[in-house]
């Protein structure tokens, strides 16, 4: 059935909007996936080092840090797979899974989002595994929320977007990577800056 030229007209005009759509859906789940990962990150180092133990139980804490990082590989997944469906510039399977296919912000989130599933996989593994592999392979959390931020930072300036919201996402980075420290701080340090007591 030929096209009118009115509706051929509008075509373009609804594959931009279906895009613009698209492009929202994307920068929305981007920023919900980067502020679970920051929250993932501070409520797993609270969980493994007692520090919230008071709190509730060590499995609730536990449960939570699974809640966070799950939402955190939702919205992730969602916000690469959004760059599928657009009509214009979009991306294939390759370009959103293997890394250095593109840009290096591009490469920055993938090889982050791809550090987050060995470790979510990981995780579901520790019982058939010894602790300490399992351990190494489980810290390599800290650098997909280095990468992860990385990406953001740089897809904010191409974006320019940078001014209106890198204050949200410095807002998230500074107490996880608080957090991310004083987690590998010896214990002698930490109790001489006071943010640990003694045991006597």
């Amino acid at each position: 059935m030929p096209v009118t030229p009115a509706l051929d007209s509008l075509m373009p005009l609804a594959q931009q909007t279906a895009d613009t759509g698209l492009r929202g859906v994307a920068a929305f789940s981007a920023r919900l996936a980067y502020a679970f990962l920051c929250l993932t990150l501070c409520w797993g180092v609270l969980t493994a080092t007692g520090w919230v133990r008071n709190v509730t139980g060590r499995k609730a804490l536990r449960s939570g840090h699974v809640a966070l990082a799950t939402l955190a590989l939702a919205f992730g997944v969602v916000h690469a797979f959004s760059f599928l469906f657009l009509t214009s510039d979009a991306f294939t399977v390759v370009q959103l899974t293997v890394p250095f296919n593109g840009l290096a912000r591009h490469s920055f989130g993938i090889i982050g989002l791809e550090l987050m599933f060995a470790v979510a996989l990981t995780a579901g593994l520790q019982r058939y595994t010894a602790y300490r592999r399992w351990l190494w392979v489980h810290r390599l959390a800290y650098p997909a929320v280095a990468l992860t931020a990385l990406h953001s930072f740089f897809g904010a300036i191409a974006n320019g977007h940078l001014a209106l919201l890198w204050l949200g996402g410095i807002t998230l980075l500074v107490p996880t990577v608080t957090l991310a420290v004083l987690r590998f701080l010896p214990a002698r340090v930490l109790e001489r800056i006071g943010l640990v007591e003694e045991l006597v």
